[in-house]
């Protein structure tokens, strides 16, 4: 199966095979395009991690349930997943503000584009980062 399409000259005479539409192949990969993916990935990790923030209210409601929801974000899994619900939060919050700028018609030159999305990604490791080591030292450390 071919995705080339046969195009004709104005006289008739086939012209050269072109790609019926831009494919990955032809693209260098760029850190733009990296966080575009990313993007959309943290918005999925979010919609998944709505189910603990909604877990983690509706546990509140009874000293068993919270018990419980207190076991899991305490073992090494749970602080794991809650780390990567953090970095997605601020990655995806951050590539929204990104796009907010590209929507005032700004950022849109290669050099801009790039360190928007450098910033977007050095920016959301150093907030999460930085926000759980001030938890954990305002909770007493890691226990």
């Amino acid at each position: 199966m071919s995705f080339m399409v046969e195009m004709r000259s104005l006289e008739g005479r086939p012209a050269t095979e072109r790609p019926l539409s831009p494919h990955l192949q032809i693209y260098r990969p760029t850190l733009t395009m990296t966080m575009s993916i990313v993007h959309r990935i943290t918005g999925f990790g979010l919609y998944f991690g709505t189910i603990l923030l909604a877990w983690w209210l509706n546990s509140a409601a009874g000293p068993d349930g919270y018990a419980k929801f207190q076991a899991f974000a305490g073992s090494w899994i749970g602080r794991l997943i809650l780390f990567g619900y953090t970095w997605a939060l601020f990655h995806h919050m951050l590539g929204g503000i990104r796009h907010l700028i590209w929507d005032t018609g700004r950022g849109f030159g290669p050099n801009e584009r790039e360190w928007l999305a450098a910033a977007n990604l050095i920016g959301s490791i150093a907030i999460t980062v930085i926000l759980w080591i001030v938890g954990l030292l305002a909770w007493g450390g890691p226990q």
